[in-house]
């Protein structure tokens, strides 16, 4: 093994044992954000935050006094580096939607939220999705573009060469678009294995964000927690639910 691998290998270990006893700090998880229409389930109506709702949601997040933060801050606290401010916050956006650039984008700037951006790599330039010049533009902005796979596959379900079509070239288009490293990866429907973190570490990824589901005790930086900001919820039930979710 080589030198510089096996650094990288400690280091993370490093991370993992000191994370353990570092509070956990809330993350919000949104999708589509856009008014529902005749169309949308009651179930999709969980995932798809109406545009006046969601000004509220962002409008509570600086009214309540948190304050976001981006997951290279949240590695440094993590990793006993560094503090936060009070009631440290990150917002993450999954898939890659249009309606994250066209609607919650205007409204992150007008609080100055950074965000972090999943992108799952096949939707890119087709409609409704994000496109290759969009990305770029979020990540020039500041916000952070991570990884969601080529297709939203389940990633407990690959077989062997599917983490060179699921993550390996996904990944390296990422960083072909944005120019910058790619250090963060979301699980398709929060679902995640042993076998995903190893994957995930031998492509020098830093950490990895599921749902609400139990941790690994092992490897909790590619285990965190995250909260999906429903529909339903108003700013106020928003608050209720970060808070009861992350005590």
């Amino acid at each position: 093994m080589g030198l510089q691998k096996t650094y990288f290998l400690l280091s993370l270990l490093f991370l993992s044992l000191t994370v353990r006893a570092q509070k956990e700090i809330p993350v919000l998880c949104y999708h589509q954000v856009r008014d529902w229409n005749a169309g949308d389930s009651k179930s999709a109506k969980a995932y798809i935050v109406p545009v006046e709702r969601f000004r509220q949601h962002m409008k509570m997040l600086r009214d309540s006094g948190y304050h976001v933060i981006l997951p290279d801050q949240l590695l440094r606290y993590l990793s006993g580096g560094t503090s936060l401010p009070s009631k440290p916050i990150l917002i993450t956006f999954d898939d890659g939607t249009d309606s994250q650039y066209m609607n919650a984008l205007p409204e992150l700037q007008k609080y100055q939220f950074g965000a972090t951006f999943f992108i799952m790599t096949v939707t890119l330039d087709r409609p409704r999705y994000l496109s290759r010049k969009q990305v770029k533009e979020l990540s020039d902005k500041g916000h952070v573009i991570g990884c969601h796979t080529w297709d939203h596959h389940n990633v407990t379900g690959y077989k062997a060469d599917d983490w060179n079509t699921q993550l390996t070239k996904p990944t390296m288009l990422l960083e072909q678009i944005t120019g910058t490293q790619v250090k963060y990866f979301a699980y398709p429907f929060g679902a995640w294995d042993t076998r995903a973190i190893s994957e995930l570490k031998k492509h020098k990824y830093l950490a990895a964000f599921q749902l609400t589901g139990k941790k690994n005790t092992l490897s909790p930086l590619f285990t965190i927690r995250r909260l999906i900001a429903s529909g339903y919820w108003s700013a106020k039930e928003l608050d209720a639910a970060i808070k009861k979710t992350f005590k």
